[in-house]
């Protein structure tokens, strides 16, 4: 028998070596137009960024030692141009030479895999943009970066490969951009999911464009000028194109074999095409999804090889084996983080009409009280039915890899959060904890399905509506760090002496820091006659990570690592404290506790795996007067160092400090409460002229000055009567404000952009745009926002909500404030 194979990399070498295996007397042909054959792609950022040093440890085999070992025909750098199915024979070219001849086959195996996206966008060719799909392309990216002056870098393109890239540039010490359409990076989690990858990008240096995509590329003197869709305009080194793959199908669509729905090559349980004489696998190929049943493409190494061996039993044995499918389940690193997804996620089961619940939960790695216990993250879909497990996402620092095989084990068998409930784990401290992160899953969802608790989501419009009582049951000093606009601070302890105050015939949403006490909470009022309690999944941490506005990095220092990053080194601490495995708010309480023993002007360095911490313990240094001399996350450990100081001390150098300046800082504040066009452009112009002088500016934006910050292009939104009438009598954005005197029905707002334009002076939105890109921070006041019924949604991108507090914070460190 003589097989041919075309493809050399995963699934063809697999076949081949199998082949081999299972016949000592076949003739085996593997055709590769590349160089190399059964080489390690995944691990090629590795190399790139020089975590794998060694380049030979990237190829699994060579030709010459495929030749040696399994007698197999090699034919590296020859590419098949055709198949004749007829005559069951394909031409072959000679890459090298052009130099093209035919060679016959019994079997064939179709394994070309998938070729990266290159979009016809101007300006694509420039010599300086690559893709990363095989070692050609490595080399070429790595003979970039380690002979010439990249300093800069763009990866175009979110996902696994893209992410994989920007951390192994910024380990080079690259200034690294990554510039993704869609709203989230990694498409196969769900926005809060990729809301923490978000996060940790820009506390690793990464600077994130969301929501915006590559207009054009341009020669910038050698440089690549990345034009992107918004106007911005990054000039860089280097350009990284990973915005995703396609089957190369071109072979088989030629050959007029049938392909599928999804463009990839159509085959059947048993690996074969629409010709019986040839079978393909790998990413070139349409297969099962297992949760949804209709047919997917799923560019992923391991099924790839599992595909191979199936092939080549059937070549030899007949068709006796099969490939059921795939869940997609895939996993990456991006820094400190592991980011894991099985089975299907919500934009999927949305878009497929499959019914789910979703549910969040937050635990360790592993017991709290065993060192180093780090955060994780678990997210489950499920169907509301019968509990069946859809799908799972996980981020966290340690463990992720056993919990989610853990969780596509049981979808892979079509089990349910039951199972969860059910699955026996090796458990011993520095592992686990006796109820596994998978079990407290199993046992939320549990609790949903039996009714026992209703949840809600971030999403949900019960968190806004203005006849819902909602209830923070955190206690008094984790609700001062933060906390969801509208939730009054009722802590879970003193709940029972309260109930009296809680309107029974309004609907009541529980928060609390992940979701345990306010299922707790929410156990009590129902129990006490309560009748529409409503918990939020995941609580206050899940919310703040998916609403938080995005922050890019600091400057970077110029061994390319943050400015927090650089400790004072005659900081010596007086005390170290260990929160690690402390869920919020212990490490803040074991802060404040500790912070009492210092004497002024000593130092106490505090670490915790709760990842709330970086957050929380900046926020308790500007309100206690503390000094937060440093900050650091790495491995899943954040540090601080804190300094207990006196009035007269001053910040030392070098250092990001968060104790609150003095009453003369040179700051400026702004309260915008109008809406009238001329008194917006005063604001603005008042605020660009200040932070040009290099002060830092705070725009306060409450009442009629929301409709200055309004987008232009809104998201439809759920509003009650008086949020709808509101939004009728009001002006929907900047472009449709009156002036406050000569307004004369528009005609005098329209004749003042008229004469501006005219005098070459910026418009309000112009103005409005320099601001943002100065950095000056406007807030948006939550209880007018409440009171007018003005969606979060419908305020432009890079607007935070505050309230009075944040608000006069502000105003303590500044010199000016302004009412306009």
């Amino acid at each position: 028998m003589k097989y041919l194979i075309i493809g050399g990399v995963a699934g063809g070498a697999t076949v081949a070596a199998r082949l081999r295996r299972l016949d000592e007397q076949a003739e085996i042909i593997l055709v590769e137009r590349g160089k190399y054959v059964s080489y390690a792609n995944c691990g090629l950022p590795y190399y790139i960024g020089g975590t794998i040093d060694d380049r030979q440890k990237l190829f699994v085999q060579t030709a010459q030692g495929f030749t040696d070992r399994f007698r197999i025909d090699i034919r590296t750098e020859q590419e098949v141009i055709a198949i004749d199915r007829a005559e069951r024979r394909v031409n072959i070219r000679r890459v090298l030479t052009g130099e093209t001849y035919t060679e016959s086959y019994d079997r064939l195996v179709l394994s070309p895999g998938a070729e990266p996206l290159r979009p016809r966008i101007e300006g694509i060719d420039h010599p300086r943009i690559l893709t990363l799909r095989n070692v050609p392309d490595t080399d070429a990216i790595k003979h970039l970066v380690e002979y010439t002056e990249v300093q800069h870098a763009v990866v175009v393109g979110g996902g696994f490969i893209g992410l994989e890239m920007a951390e192994n540039l910024r380990h080079l010490n690259i200034e690294t951009h990554v510039v993704e359409m869609a709203d989230q990076v990694m498409a196969p989690l769900d926005f809060s999911m990729a809301a923490i990858v978000h996060q940790h990008l820009t506390e690793q240096g990464v600077t994130l464009h969301l929501k915006n995509g590559v207009h054009h590329f341009t020669d910038e003197n050698g440089q690549v000028g990345v034009h992107l869709n918004d106007g911005q305009v990054l000039k860089t080194d280097l350009v990284v194109l990973s915005i995703g793959v396609r089957p190369e199908t071109k072979l088989a669509r030629e050959a007029g074999l049938e392909l599928g729905t999804t463009g990839g090559i159509r085959v059947n349980a048993c690996m074969q095409t629409s010709d019986e004489a040839i079978y393909a696998l790998g990413d070139a190929v349409e297969v099962t999804h297992l949760v949804t049943g209709k047919p997917a493409l799923i560019p992923l190494a391991g099924p790839a090889n599992k595909q191979g061996r199936i092939v080549a039993d059937n070549l030899v044995l007949g068709n006796r084996r099969t490939y059921a499918g795939s869940l997609g389940t895939s996993i990456a690193k991006v820094f400190s983080l592991t980011v894991a997804a099985t089975g299907a996620n919500a934009k999927l089961l949305r878009r497929e009409n499959i019914p789910y619940i979703a549910s969040w939960t937050h635990g360790s790695s592993h017991a709290g009280y065993y060192p180093n216990a780090v955060s994780m993250s678990l997210k489950i879909l499920f169907a509301p039915a019968d509990g069946r497990l859809l799908g799972a996402q996980i981020v966290g620092f340690d463990g992720v890899d056993k919990r989610i095989e853990m969780l596509e084990q049981v979808i892979q068998r079509r089990g349910t959060v039951y199972d969860l409930m059910e699955l026996e784990h090796a458990y011993a401290p520095p592992y686990s904890s006796a109820k596994d992160p998978v079990n407290m899953a199993g046992f939320v969802a549990d609790n949903i399905l039996s009714g026992r608790v209703q949840t809600i989501t971030w999403r949900d419009k019960l968190l806004t509506d203005a006849d819902s009582v909602k209830l923070d049951v955190r206690t008094a000093e984790e609700h001062a760090l933060g906390s969801i606009p509208g939730f009054r601070n009722l802590p879970l302890d003193e709940l029972r002496e309260h109930l009296q105050e809680i309107p029974r015939e309004k609907p009541v949403v529980v928060s609390c820091a992940v979701g345990l006490r306010g299922y707790l909470a929410a156990r009590i009022l129902m129990q006490h006659g309560f009748q529409q309690v409503f918990n939020l999944s995941g609580g206050y941490k899940t919310w703040s990570a998916a609403t938080a506005p995005l922050q890019q990095p600091a400057a970077p220092t110029p061994e390319g690592r943050p400015q927090t990053d650089s400790a004072p080194a005659t900081d010596t601490p007086a005390l170290q404290v260990d929160a690690c495995g402390l869920m919020c708010p212990g490490p803040v309480m074991q802060l404040k506790k500790n912070y009492a023993s210092l004497a002024e002007g000593e130092t106490l360095v505090i670490k915790a795996t709760d990842q709330a911490f970086g957050k929380d313990v900046a926020s308790w240094c500007k309100i206690t007067g503390a000094e937060l001399t440093k900050l650091d996350n790495q491995g899943g450990i954040v540090t601080a160092w804190v300094r207990k100081v006196k009035e007269t001390d001053e910040p030392l150098p070098s250092c990001p400090s968060t104790r609150p300046a003095p009453a003369t800082a040179d700051h400026k504040t702004l309260i915008v409460f109008s809406d009238d066009l001329d008194r917006a452009l005063a604001s603005f112009v008042i605020a660009n002229g200040a932070v040009a002088m290099g002060k830092k500016v705070t725009m306060f934006f409450t009442f009629w000055g929301l409709n200055v910050i309004k987008k232009p292009q809104k998201p439809a939104v759920q509003k009650d009567i008086f949020g709808r009438m509101f939004g009728w009598m009001l002006p929907s954005d900047s472009r449709h404000l009156s002036l406050s005197k000569l307004n004369m029905a528009g005609i005098g707002s329209r004749m003042m952009r008229m004469l501006m334009r005219r005098k070459r002076i910026d418009s309000l939105e112009s103005l409005i745009k320099q601001a943002q890109e100065n950095g000056v921070e406007m807030i948006a006041c939550t209880m007018s926002m409440d009171v007018m019924g003005v969606k979060r949604e419908e305020l432009m991108d890079n607007v935070t909500l505050g309230g009075v507090a944040t608000y006069l914070e502000r105003a303590e460190e500044a010199n000016v404030n302004l009412f306009i």
